[in-house]
């Protein structure tokens, strides 16, 4: 385990503790854009939340993956074969999926002899994972991948670009469940990496990457530099103590710089990132903000537009989306973001969309040079 050279810095960073002053730049409405928004699923009465989708190489067939409860919950799969339009009936899944405790991810993993194959996780302890090699058509169980637990496993899974078949998945712990009993340490989160040489066949055993007992960072979400020699990871602070944070990789994954807080525009939880055919980037969270700053958009689900210089120097980028109003204390947005070949951004997520009703999954897909057009 490579603890020493990974550990970015120690615990109790109280140096990040700093607040901004309030949202930096303008925001666009599409709340009420019906126009623009599918339902995935609904069932009156029950929570259904948190989906991850993966968009296929034909650039229209997207899977997603969501649990039936808040995290835990039997795991539910539909398949959109015409890039978010419509969705299918719930799919066959396997009887494993049934037993998910945690929030479900998916993603693509290609093997060094170019095999395809697409990796489900399944978090607290054990981590597990099921494999599809036909494109989700069909799946293994769910199997334990180490003796370890964590909380949205994996929020990343990050290909090493110079090693075929290598990948190196991040995600996060509390203390409570990375070891079969809990720690005796409370209030302390750890982000951890795994890696795989054989495309999810077997994973090392995680390595901590950040630890601490003053800021909370966790639910990792990477993102390539344009030129991939960079990887950028957003990171919720989940005490609401300070903004969120970002680190970055100059060397695959071996090491990384110590996180630092990025502008209130980008502060919130469950980052997901994907860039837009002009270049630039569109990552959509859950709108949070630290403690002392307001946002018009507070716990509900938003979208940054920006570039990914912003990132590195910390400046707020372009402008914001309310893509949906939430009207549960920020329970909202886990979403999947794809980009299809013709620029459509499909973005997925939960949420209380109704007052006094159950949350439910729905699509939003727009067009960035349509919406920044519209007034902010």
């Amino acid at each position: 385990m490579r603890a020493v050279a990974l550990l970015a810095v120690c615990l109790g960073c109280v140096g990040s503790l700093t607040l901004a002053g309030d949202i930096e730049i303008p925001t666009i409405d599409l709340d009420q854009r019906e126009d623009l928004q599918v339902v995935v699923d609904r069932q009156p009465g029950q929570y259904l939340g948190h989906p991850t989708t993966l968009l296929l190489e034909d650039g229209k067939t997207i899977l997603c993956v969501y649990p039936k409860g808040h995290g835990k919950g039997a795991i539910l799969y539909k398949r959109s074969s015409d890039g978010g339009a419509t969705w299918s009936d719930h799919l066959p899944t396997p009887k494993s999926w049934e037993t998910s405790k945690e929030t479900p991810t998916i993603h693509r993993v290609v093997t060094a002899d170019g095999k395809k194959r697409i990796l489900l996780f399944s978090g607290l302890h054990p981590v597990r994972q099921s494999i599809s090699d036909d494109d989700g058509v069909t799946w293994s169980e769910l199997q334990p991948i180490g003796n370890f637990g964590g909380i949205v496993t994996m929020a990343s899974v990050v290909p090493v670009l110079s090693k075929p078949g290598h990948y190196t998945a991040l995600f996060h712990d509390d203390s409570r469940f990375f070891y079969p009993r809990p720690n005796l340490v409370k209030g302390r989160f750890t982000l951890y990496q795994t890696t795989t040489t054989d495309a999810g066949d077997h994973w090392s055993d995680p390595a901590p990457i950040f630890v601490s007992s003053d800021i909370h960072l966790c639910e990792p979400g990477a993102v390539f530099s344009p030129d991939k020699k960079q990887i950028a990871v957003l990171l919720r602070e989940n005490r609401r103590k300070a903004n969120s944070h970002i680190l970055f990789s100059n060397d695959e994954t071996a090491s990384w710089s110590n996180p630092r807080p990025v502008p209130n525009s980008l502060t919130g939880d469950r980052h997901t990132a994907q860039y837009l055919p002009d270049g630039r980037l569109f990552i959509s969270f859950r709108d949070i903000p630290s403690q002392g700053n307001t946002s018009p958009t507070a716990n509900s689900w938003v979208a940054w537009v920006g570039r990914y210089e912003d990132l590195v120097q910390g400046t707020p980028g372009d402008f914001r989306i309310l893509l949906k109003k939430n009207y549960k204390s920020g329970d909202c947005a886990y979403p999947g973001v794809e980009v299809l070949p013709d620029g459509t951004v499909v973005t997925t997520t939960y949420g209380h969309w109704i007052k006094d009703q159950a949350p439910y999954i729905l699509t939003v897909r727009l067009k960035i040079p349509e919406i920044e057009r519209l007034p902010k």
